[in-house]
């Protein structure tokens, strides 16, 4: 009688170690693939932080383009400029369908993006529409320069009709960059300069 107990107890004994086996390797399995996605989580944002420092050349080369331009007044479809800030504008949805035609692509010295990423910027004018920013009938976002002194005023005080102090008026403008670097991280970067 004693024999039998004994026999029907072996087979319970690897059944159950079979089990333990089987969780055991779930368990490694689940803690590789949580390791393995923390490090392409952690890649992901180092690639998407790189392109956001890279937007810097797009940020300097649209300054470069405003410096040497001649007609800030008109929309430059060649150069991605335009002269209203264009308000219903998507420019997440459409970077490349702006009021200017297509982004500027930045390519040329001293501005030249690292190898694998390419940048490309567009030009907002913080204005209503395409006049000179003193016009009465555009409304814009101006940034005031320093202030000098002009004639009309005794001894640097305000006389009627006049002022002691006149300062130039300058429109500003939004430049919107956007990059696309390795593993299709992309990133855009906003900027406004006058």
């Amino acid at each position: 009688m004693s024999s039998r107990p004994a026999r029907a107890q072996r087979g319970v004994v690897l059944f159950i170690a079979l089990i333990i086996l089987v969780a055991m390797s779930l368990a490694g399995i689940a803690l590789m693939r949580g390791v393995d996605t923390g490090t392409v989580i952690a890649g992901n944002l180092a690639f998407r932080q790189s392109t956001t420092f890279v937007g810097d050349i797009g940020v300097e080369a649209a300054r470069a383009w405003l410096r040497t331009a001649a007609n800030l007044n008109a929309t430059s479809t060649a150069d991605s400029y335009c002269a209203s800030w264009n308000e219903g504008f998507n420019l997440l949805a459409n970077f490349d369908g702006s009021c200017a035609g297509t982004s500027k692509d930045v390519t040329a010295a001293p501005y030249t993006p690292p190898s694998g990423y390419t940048v490309k910027y567009v030009i907002h004018r913080l204005c209503t529409q395409a006049l000179p920013p003193d016009d009465p009938n555009n409304s814009c976002v101006k940034s005031v320069g320093t202030a000098t002194a002009t004639t009309g005023g005794t001894k640097g005080a305000a006389a009627y009709g006049t002022y002691a102090l006149s300062s130039p008026v300058a429109a500003v403008y939004r430049v919107t960059v956007q990059v696309t670097g390795p593993r299709n991280a992309r990133s855009y970067v906003q900027s406004v300069v006058f």
